[in-house]
């Protein structure tokens, strides 16, 4: 495990701030403890501190994962967020969804949020910014990004995409070995 690079570090923060904006800083220094992000093989940990530490003694090639992975680089440097980040997300969410219960299920099974089954949204979010879904008893179902902006989707057709699904609690069963 090895800290970012400035480059790495820079588009990563870029990624996670369309998300939870300066809420970034709340990751990193938590009552809790110190929280680091460290990288492996494509993927980046968040770790706390002390634990990371103590890695340190265990050989990099017999080292799987330590902490919470919360994306991987792809092959053009850019950044994939994991459901498994969707915890420390969804509370320092900037721009929230909330979906009907009829269309949850679509959403759990990969599928965009149509208007139809939009029970609400966050005033003025913008379009193409980071989004956290929730269901209607706000439990957090996964992220993606507004395809449309609150004052569009007021005045845009039913079946009309209002957010892109980027990730949801179901790739947990669908594509568990994926997610190490």
């Amino acid at each position: 495990m090895r800290p970012l690079t400035e480059d790495e570090t820079k588009i990563f923060f870029e990624k996670l701030s369309k998300y939870i904006g300066e809420n970034i800083k709340l990751l990193l220094d938590r009552p809790d403890g110190n929280f680091c992000f460290r990288f492996q093989k494509d993927r980046i940990f968040y770790v706390r501190e002390d634990i990371m530490k103590r890695a340190t003694s265990v050989d990099p090639k017999h080292l799987l994962s330590i902490g919470t992975c919360f994306g991987k680089f792809t092959k053009t440097k850019r950044i994939r967020l994991h459901i498994t980040a969707l915890d420390y997300l969804a509370p320092y969410a900037k721009f929230k969804v909330w979906l009907k219960p009829n269309a949850e299920q679509q959403f759990l099974y990969g599928h965009h949020v149509m208007k139809a089954g939009l029970g609400r949204i966050t005033e003025n979010t913008p379009q193409y910014q980071g989004v956290v879904v929730y269901n209607m008893n706000d439990l957090p179902l996964g992220f993606g990004v507004a395809a449309k902006s609150t004052d569009l989707c007021r005045s845009c057709d039913p079946m009309a995409i209002v957010v892109f699904h980027q990730a949801d609690i179901g790739e947990y069963i669908r594509s568990e070995e994926m997610l190490i």
